[in-house]
């Protein structure tokens, strides 16, 4: 539980991620995804995207950017458009980060954008679960985290799974650089 002493000293010097990749609760993560296929990640990675995403609209439902990132990031992972018209709506979520008062939803919409990042390059797709785990410690505070920060990472797992085996059988359009 080594993660658990490092977010409370990162919360201590009162900085604003309280995870990072070398987190330990993150390892089995980050090893599992190195051995995936990019498919894989993008798949994992929207999903996880979506969730968030599907947070921030029940909080902000007149706020359309963070549905409008998801909608044209899945385009973009067909091939329906360019990276830059994703990218401005990825960035877009990140804006509305700094718009917000509230630790927990400021980490949700950083974790939505790197959720949806994983399209343009792998390296993104521990930036979700680094953002997401800190909102966690903010909605449930440092005493009470241990336990749904400890069962997210398992769901991490777990969902990566779940869509390696499903990948392969998906008749799905991918974009080029995607294939």
């Amino acid at each position: 539980m080594e993660w658990f002493e490092e977010v409370k000293a990162k919360q201590k010097r009162k900085n604003k991620v309280l995870f990072s990749k070398e987190s330990s609760c993150l390892q089995e993560l980050s090893w599992l995804l190195t051995r995936q296929n990019r498919r894989v990640v993008v798949l994992w990675g929207m999903e996880l995207a979506s969730q968030g995403v599907q947070v921030l609209t029940n909080r902000y439902p007149e706020d359309l950017r963070p549905e409008q990132m998801i909608e044209l990031c899945s385009m973009w992972s067909e091939g329906k458009i360019k990276m830059p018209q994703a990218k401005q709506a990825i960035l877009q979520v990140h804006a509305m980060a700094k718009e917000l008062n509230s630790p927990e939803e400021i980490a949700l919409c950083h974790a939505a954008a790197q959720g949806c990042s994983v399209i343009h390059t792998p390296g993104h797709a521990l930036g979700y679960p680094i953002y997401e785990l800190t909102a966690l410690v903010h909605r449930y505070g440092i005493e009470h985290c241990i336990q749904p920060v400890e069962k997210r990472c398992e769901e991490y797992v777990q969902r990566l799974l779940f869509w390696e085996q499903q990948e392969p059988t998906l008749q799905r359009v991918w974009a080029s650089f995607l294939r």
